[in-house]
C-alpha cells in the first residue's frame, strides 16, 4: 500500500496482545539471560533486556508481534484522521493490584518519559513526533501528532503503560526509578507481576491473576542472569534452568544434536556497531595526534572501516551465526537499499594510505569500550577489531567491563569509540537513524543513543522529512538517501547482524523475535 489510509480501523479480532499459551498444565520457568536489566524502571533504558522484563510486567497500548508488526494490546481499535489518532481502550482490564485501567493512566505514563533523570537511552525517542495527548473520556486516548507519523504504532509498543496509581509520587517523575527498582510502583496489566529482584542472582515473577488475556503457561517464572555463555549451557544441561538465552556459537553445531534440547534460530534486526567519537577536541584515551581528534577527519573514519574484515567476524568469531553489515539494518527491510546490501571488502592498503593523507602516517592511540556479555561475542569483537586497526598503524587500547558499567562510561564520554548494538524494533530504517545519527538533541527525543557526538544536518533533514511521510514508496526512497549519507560520510560503522538463538528442553518451544526479546508469556510446553 503507497498510502497510509487515512482512516485505520484495527479490531481486537484480528490481532491482539494475547500470549499465545493457555494451557491445562502449568508449571515454573527458569531462564537464564546473557545479560541482567540494568533497571526496573519501564522508562529508564531503552535496552533489550529491561524492555523484554518490562513487556512481562506492564503492557503497552500497541504490541509488536514476534515480527516487529503491531498488532492491539491495551488498545483494541484505532483510527486515524490527519494527525489525530484516537485510540479505543479495552474495557474492564485491571491492574495486577486490581485498579481499573483507565486514560488517566496513559496520560500519566507518557507523561513521565521526559521526565525520568540520567537515562543512558532515553524513551523519549519514541513519543518524540506527538504533540499532545489527551483522554476525552476513561476508554479513549486522543494523541495529535506534530505532523504525519508512519511509525507512531511501533513507537507505542515500546512505551508500557504504567499505573497512575501506584507510580505516582512527590519526585517530578512521580515514583524514583530506585523506587521501582525495589518494586514500590511496579505494577502494571501484563501476564506476569512482579515478585522480587535480587541483583546478579534472580528475578522473580508470578502469574497475574488479574490478567485481562489468555493466562501463560507458567504460574512462576525466574529470570537468572548468566553472563559466561558456556555456564548458561552447562546450566541447561544440568536441568537447572529450562531457557537459555545466546548459546556460544561454537557449541550449536553440538546442541542441535541433543535430542534432549530444541534450539529456535531467528534472523534478528540487530546491527553490532562501532561508534567513533567525532568532538572536535580529542576524546579520552587519544594520544599521538599534536592535540587534535582524528576521528572527525572523514578519510579516517573511512580507513578505520576498511581495516575491518567483516566477513572474517562472521566466519571466525561468530562461527556463522551472523551476516556481515554496510548498513543499519538487513536488506531488504523496509528503507535499506540494495547498493548497501553487501559489507565491503577490507583493504588495509588503501586504509594506510587515508591515514597518510589525513597526516597520520604513523597512525594514533585511542580506546575501544566494548561490554562483555551484553551481546553474542562482544568482547572478541572488540579485540579482533584492535588487531585489525592494529594493522593500519591505529592502535585501540580494549576496555572492556559489566554491560551497565559499559553504558554509564560510554554515556559519560570515556571511551575514543566504542563497541555496541541496536535492535530496530519497528523493522524499517527510521528508527535506527533517529535513534544513533541524528543530532542529538534530547528535549526533543532525537538522537538518544547518539553518543559519538556525530552531527550531519542535511542528514538530519531527510530523515526527519522521512519521518513525517505517509507515502510509503517516497518514505523508503527517504531512507536510502539518509542511511547512504551516513554510510559515505562514515559517520558510523556497522559490522555485523546478529542471528537470535534460544535453547530450551526438548518439551519447551518458543518461536523467537526478530527484536530478540525473550518474553515467557509466549513461550509454551510442546505438543
Amino acid at each position: 500500500m503507497k498510502l497510509i489510509s487515512r482512516t485505520l480501523l484495527v479490531s481486537a479480532l484480528a490481532a491482539s496482545c494475547v500470549a499465545y499459551a493457555g494451557l491445562a498444565q502449568a508449571r515454573d520457568l527458569t531462564i537464564a539471560l546473557r545479560s541482567e536489566p540494568s533497571s526496573m524502571d519501564p522508562q529508564f533504558h531503552s535496552l533489550t533486556p529491561n524492555t523484554q522484563m518490562s513487556e512481562t510486567i506492564f503492557d503497552p497500548l500497541v504490541r509488536t508481534d514476534g515480527d516487529a508488526k503491531p498488532v492491539a494490546c491495551l488498545a483494541e481499535s484505532w483510527t486515524v484522521d490527519g494527525n489525530v489518532w484516537t485510540f479505543k481502550l479495552r474495557p474492564d482490564v485491571k491492574f495486577s493490584d486490581g485498579t481499573p485501567f483507565t486514560s488517566e493512566d496513559v496520560l500519566f505514563t507518557y507523561d513521565r518519559v521526559a521526565k525520568v533523570p540520567n537515562s543512558p537511552s532515553s524513551y523519549a525517542l519514541y513519543l518524540s513526533s506527538i504533540e499532545k495527548v489527551e483522554a476525552p473520556d476513561a476508554h479513549t486516548v486522543k494523541i495529535t501528532t506534530k505532523g504525519p507519523s508512519p511509525v507512531l504504532l511501533p513507537n507505542l509498543s515500546l512505551v508500557p503503560i504504567m499505573s497512575k496509581k501506584a507510580a505516582s509520587g512527590p519526585a517530578p517523575e512521580g515514583k524514583t526509578t530506585v523506587e521501582l527498582n525495589r518494586g514500590d510502583g511496579l505494577i502494571g496489566t501484563g501476564p506476569y507481576k512482579f515478585v522480587s529482584w535480587k541483583r546478579g542472582a534472580e528475578i522473580v515473577l508470578d502469574r497475574n491473576e488479574n490478567y485481562w488475556g489468555t493466562p501463560p503457561a507458567w504460574d512462576k517464572v525466574t529470570y537468572r542472569p548468566i553472563t559466561n555463555s558456556a555456564a548458561r549451557v552447562a546450566a541447561l544441561l544440568a536441568g537447572d534452568v529450562d531457557v537459555i538465552e545466546d548459546p556460544p556459537t561454537d557449541d550449536q553445531a553440538r546442541l542441535k544434536k541433543d535430542k534432549n534440547l530444541y534450539l529456535q534460530e531467528t534472523p534478528s534486526v540487530r546491527v553490532i556497531y562501532l561508534a567513533l567519537n567525532q568532538a572536535d577536541e580529542p576524546p579520552k584515551g587519544m594520544t599521538g595526534t599534536d592535540g587534535k581528534n582524528p576521528l572527525a577527519d572523514k578519510r579516517v573514519r573511512e580507513a578505520l572501516s576498511l581495516a575491518l574484515d567483516r566477513k572474517a567476524i562472521v566466519e571466525r568469531i561468530m562461527d556463522g551465526a551472523g551476516l556481515p553489515a554496510a548498513n543499519l539494518l538487513p536488506y531488504p527491510a523496509f528503507g535499506t537499499s540494495k547498493e548497501l546490501s553487501q559489507a565491503p571488502a577490507a583493504d588495509p592498503e588503501k586504509a594506510r594510505q587515508l591515514l597518510a593523507e589525513a597526516g597520520y602516517p604513523d597512525g594514533f592511540t585511542m580506546t575501544l569500550g566494548s561490554p562483555d556479555g551484553r551481546y553474542t561475542n562482544d568482547k572478541r569483537i572488540a579485540q579482533a577489531v584492535a588487531a585489525m586497526w592494529a594493522r593500519i598503524g591505529v592502535k585501540a587500547e580494549v576496555e572492556t567491563m559489566a554491560p551497565p558499567v559499559f553504558f554509564k562510561q560510554r554515556n559519560a564520554f570515556a571511551f575514543s569509540s566504542y563497541l555496541a548494538g541496536w535492535s530496530a524494533s519497528s523493522g524499517e530504517m527510521l528508527n535506527p537513524l533517529m535513534s544513533l545519527v541524528v543530532t542529538k538533541n534530547p528535549e526533543e527525543g532525537l538522537g538518544t543513543t547518539n553518543w559519538s557526538k556525530y552531527s550531519n544536518p542535511e542528514m538530519d533533514k531527510v530523515v526527519m522529512e522521512a519521518s513525517k511521510m505517509l507515502d510509503d514508496d517516497k518514505r523508503s526512497e527517504l531512507l536510502q538517501k539518509a542511511s547512504a549519507m551516513v554510510m559515505s560520510d562514515y559517520g558510523i560503522l556497522p559490522l555485523q547482524f546478529e542471528l537470535s538463538v534460544w535453547a530450551m528442553k526438548k518439551d519447551i518451544r518458543y518461536g523467537g523475535r526478530v527484536d530478540q526479546m525473550t518474553l515467557a508469556q509466549d513461550m509454551t510446553l510442546a505438543k
